[in-house]
């Protein structure tokens, strides 16, 4: 299960930070690492703060945006410290931890950070099915990138050793590159439609709430099936 967990850094500035976590990642038997756009990588200094994680750095897979990072994950999650829409389910690293335990054998699960900077910007939260938070003092909440990756591993890493029941489900999880391609479906057909969006909004909330849902692949082509019903009937009628 554990080369299923891709930890993905989102533009890691740093590339100390990013030995930093390859060490986190080998401590707990993590080796599937993804880099969307780092300022600086290869270098002396990641390798210099992996510690004998060379490994981990020498895999590593350097992409151009997030959406190919975890284009063949299942259950994306992100994670955050600073405040966000109260819409959002947020929980903790133990909690993650569990649920990843539960989730059916062959899923993919991604854990993404955010740059050192700034953390998740607003459009990699489409992609979330969760946000995780890490408790901390509030006056003073900000971790380093490889503190936060050893905390969640740490987690995955205790959670995977009791004995637990599993989630079977009738086909995989659909994948995220599938899911991307039901909500461009869904906002082809909302605006075919004439769909009000009045807060401007509304494709964010829909994503949310389908995100939470986490759509096997056959719910998925029930749900894309139906999309393409609806327009056959407006062809039709015109």
């Amino acid at each position: 299960m554990t080369q299923l967990v891709r930890i993905v850094l989102i533009d890691p500035s740093h590339p100390g930070n990013i030995g930093s976590v390859a060490r986190a990642m080998k401590n707990m038997t993590l080796s599937d690492l993804v880099l969307v756009r780092p300022r600086n990588f290869p270098h002396a200094d990641s390798i210099a703060l992996a510690a004998g994680a060379d490994d981990i750095l020498a895999a590593a897979r350097v992409v151009e945006s997030v959406a190919e990072a975890i284009a063949d994950c299942a259950y994306i999650a992100g994670t955050t410290s600073r405040p966000r829409s109260y819409y959002w389910e947020f929980t903790t690293p133990r909690d993650i931890a569990e649920r990843m335990v539960t989730l059916p054998a062959d899923t993919r699960v991604a854990l993404l950070f955010g740059s050192e900077r700034y953390g998740l910007a607003n459009e990699d939260l489409n992609y979330c099915n969760v946000l995780v938070r890490i408790p901390a003092n509030p006056e003073y909440c900000s971790l380093n990138l490889g503190m936060s990756v050893q905390l969640l591993a740490y987690e995955y890493f205790m959670a995977r050793e009791q004995p637990r029941s599993h989630t079977q489900l009738e086909r995989p999880l659909a994948t995220s590159v599938d899911i991307e391609y039901f909500y461009t479906h869904l906002q082809q057909v909302l605006t075919e439609i004439d769909f009000p969006d009045r807060t401007g909004h509304l494709m964010e909330r829909v994503r949310r709430l389908f995100n939470r849902a986490q759509l096997d692949s056959n719910e998925l082509n029930i749900l894309r099936g139906v999309l393409s019903a609806v327009q056959g009937r407006r062809g039709q009628a015109r």
